[in-house]
């Protein structure tokens, strides 16, 4: 038994994986309830994904116990579960700035730490990502093991298939560990399997498995038969106890189920896995939330929180007005009450966009598809072939991974199909993985595509409507957080490719689009008491541009300045550059927007002020871009 030279408390000490490989059973389960005990303390305050990072406290330790990093690797899937990996990689002393402003990220990042190998924050990288590791370990002669940690959730996406189709094509020493935290695995079944898996695949029986193999290989004429008779045997029997014939099918030593909660089999069972001379899955079962009552009672609510009462359960946030997720939920369900073709689908997140509203009221028309963005779309591109009204409700950032399926199976064939991008735009707390500030560039120069982004929660209604008259393909992008609070209004169909001029001024006009509107208007009316006259304009189209309306205010001012929480690169003040080209106008445009970098982690309001777009920003913008004109 290791001493702990500490006030008691096992954490304190523990500044390395090092530091666990010692410690017995109890001192490892007290350790995690001291590490669960702390997440709970960080995430109340500092909010963050909670429900999968205390169902995965115990398979963290056994894996620190049982890998020995440096020498072996871990790769985490998403990285929704790795704070337990970053309290005991040497960043204890950190946690309390997790997901701050310079602190520490919500998911595994390389330049944080040596034993965070690969950056992730989307699902179902994990394996193709420890194979590459696992292949180039091998080609320059390095020891040791790879594991990929990846979520059942996480499986779904294809990704993570292609990874495991080739994982077992090469025979890599890859350790692939399935955090499985939906499945219900019953009592009798899970006991049995568990001790037959920990016993049938320890070191003593795999090899008098490889030997018996060998022995009977090398029987003239009958060796063969006799092999193949005893293999269908051993593959009946187990298909019987467990439901790993599927892995073992693709090539892997499967293992499992594991109960995930208990360190003595955890260890056990990845002990023999790391022995075996192969590819092997560990099939873990674990509890979302385990530890904290409320987080295992709702499990999903506790999925990502923002800071809540620790004794309670419930958010700490103050009155306002309703989320853009929320305005666009209501907006979708009302709009279906008088369209049966409208179908709502998702990719599993029908919380995350509101879409649970739209599934409680219209069950047979909605559809969660899983982690399989690329599915979503084309399954959506099918609905609208036979006079569906598709309604893809997806975040921004996640919907990039099924670009080629927006061109080739819905714009190309010119279909009706309405993306409904979420958190469009600067994201805050998490960070670089999942702002959604590249859309308005790979949307936009797609032929047959429509790209809108409504400043406020009328707007957001009107957008819907709008995309759901049009006759081809529409997306419109709102984001994350609370609206402005505007007075509702019935919703109306936009003029395809028409702004709205909110303020008319003669020094300078503001093109703004989505959530830069308010900031605009806001520093227009700063800039009035400073002697400046400034216009603004509500874009509403990324594409088309409304050309008529801001080059006919932009030359009357003489100066445009388009404002986007995009990149800038490809972005709606590209297009205002390009079209001005197109159209030979001698107009002087300035772009604000974001730089040709990943912007880091931070609130919404620390990142906007940071960038200058905030109103304060966007003012001084102005004013220096009207002094560089008048020099």
């Amino acid at each position: 038994m290791k001493d702990i030279k500490t006030d008691g408390r096992i954490l304190p000490g523990i500044n390395s994986p090092r530091d666990i490989w010692e410690l017995d059973i109890g001192q490892l389960e007290r350790l995690a309830g001291e590490i669960r005990e702390e997440i709970l303390r960080v995430v109340s305050v500092n909010g963050g994904h909670l429900a999968s990072n205390l169902g995965c406290v115990e398979l963290t330790l056994a894996l620190h116990r049982v890998f020995r990093m440096p020498e072996d690797k871990i790769v985490w899937d998403v990285g929704h579960q790795a704070y337990t990996h970053k309290l005991i990689t040497g960043r204890r002393d950190l946690f309390h700035t997790l997901r701050t402003k310079g602190g520490l990220s919500g998911f595994p990042k390389s330049k944080e730490s040596p034993y965070d190998l690969f950056n992730v924050g989307h699902s179902g990288t994990s394996i193709s990502a420890a194979l590459g590791i696992a292949e180039a370990m091998r080609h320059s002669g390095e020891e040791g093991r790879v594991v990929a940690v990846i979520g059942d959730g996480s499986m779904t996406a294809g990704l993570a298939l292609e990874g495991l189709n080739q994982g077992g094509t090469l025979g890599q020493k890859l350790v692939v560990v399935l955090n499985d935290n939906e499945m219900s695995i019953a009592p009798n079944v899970g006991a049995m399997s568990s001790y037959l898996s920990r016993t049938l695949t320890g070191h003593f029986m795999n090899r008098v498995k490889k030997e018996t193999e060998n022995f009977l290989s090398r029987i003239p004429k009958l060796g063969e038969p006799f092999l193949q008779v005893a293999r269908r045997a051993e593959e009946s029997f187990k298909s019987l106890i467990y439901p790993g014939m599927v892995f073992e099918e693709l090539g892997y030593e499967y293992i499992g189920p594991i109960k995930g909660h208990r360190l003595d089999r955890l260890i056990e069972a990845l002990s023999n896995a790391r022995r075996i001379d192969g590819p092997v899955l560990v099939h873990v079962g674990t509890d979302k939330g385990k530890g904290y009552r409320p987080a295992e009672d709702n499990p999903t609510a506790f999925h990502g929180v923002g800071p809540f009462d620790l004794q309670t359960g419930k958010p700490v946030k103050g009155a306002g007005p309703p989320s853009y997720t929320e305005t666009f939920a209501d907006a979708v369900v009302e709009a279906a009450r008088h369209d049966e073709r409208i179908i709502a689908i998702t990719a599993a997140m029908p919380e995350g966009t509101g879409l649970d509203r739209f599934a409680a009221e219209f069950p047979d028309r909605f559809y969660d598809v899983g982690i399989a963005e690329q599915h979503a779309v084309t399954f959506a591109a099918g609905l609208a072939t036979r006079g569906f009204r598709p309604v893809v409700a997806i975040y921004s950032t996640f919907l990039q991974r099924a670009y080629d399926q927006i061109v080739h199976d819905v714009c190309l064939q010119n279909l009706p199909v309405v993306f409904a991008l979420d958190r469009g735009g600067l994201v805050g707390e998490d960070g670089p993985t999942h702002h959604g500030t590249y859309d308005f560039s790979y949307l936009r120069h797609i032929p047959n595509m429509t790209l809108m982004a409504p400043r406020d929660e009328n707007a957001l209604r009107d957008a819907l409507i709008t995309a759901l008259a049009a006759k081809g393909p529409c997306a419109f992008r709102y984001p994350r957080g609370s609206g402005v609070g505007v007075a509702p209004t019935p919703p109306k169909v936009w003029e395809t490719g028409k702004g709205e001029l909110l303020r008319d001024g003669t020094d300078v006009l503001l093109a703004a689009t989505g959530s830069t509107v308010h900031p605009c208007l806001e520093a227009a009316r700063a800039l009035e008491g400073e002697g400046v006259s400034v216009a603004v304009a509500d874009a509403r189209f990324v594409k088309p541009v409304d050309t008529g309306l801001i080059f006919d205010v932009g030359k009357r001012c003489g100066l445009v300045i388009t404002v986007e929480e995009n990149v800038l690169a490809g972005g709606f003040g590209s297009a205002v550059l390009e079209e001005a080209s197109r159209l030979g106008e001698d107009l002087p445009v300035r772009r604000l927007g974001l730089p040709d970098c990943f912007i880091e982690h931070g609130t919404l309001k620390e990142l906007r002020a940071e960038l200058g777009l905030d109103a304060q920003g966007i003012r001084r913008s102005v004013l220096e871009a009207l002094s560089g004109d008048r020099a």
